[in-house]
């Protein structure tokens, strides 16, 4: 009966331990999206895409470009080009890696460009991992 108890007692205290841990695998997004002008291709601040609005190849304005954060994809800094082929502007239809409902993040991407990884993340100050280009 005591070994049990201690046994149960051990089993709660591991337990109550991992549920602070995750991996930043499951932490980022199945995407992130930067705002771009679809017009000069260039990425512009976040601040200019107040809604989120869908490009459907006509119109002006800027409207937020979803890219994979999976595979080593890397954004360009605000200003620079980015490519179409790299995403879509839709999030209609974006699906994770399993088939399920992909999870977005609009904007939090370095303005220096870099690797699509280095999303930022509110609480306790943690942010993604990885570097930016140079």
């Amino acid at each position: 009966m005591r070994s049990a108890g201690i046994t149960l007692g051990l089993t709660a205290l591991v337990a109550a331990s991992l549920t602070g841990c995750s991996s930043d695998d499951e932490d980022q997004p199945d995407y992130a999206a930067i705002c771009v002008d679809p017009q000069t291709q260039e990425r512009t601040s976040d601040d200019n895409c107040k809604d989120e609005r869908e490009y459907h190849g006509s119109g002006t304005g800027f409207f937020w470009f979803y890219m994979a954060t999976r595979g080593g994809a890397f954004v360009p800094p605000i200003g620079g080009r980015y490519s179409a082929a790299d995403g879509t502007y839709s999030a209609s239809g974006l699906r994770n890696a399993q088939g399920g409902t992909a999870t977005v993040k609009r904007g939090g991407l370095d303005t220096k460009g870099g690797n699509i990884g280095t999303i930022t993340r509110g609480g306790f100050g943690k942010a993604g991992t990885g570097s930016s280009g140079g």
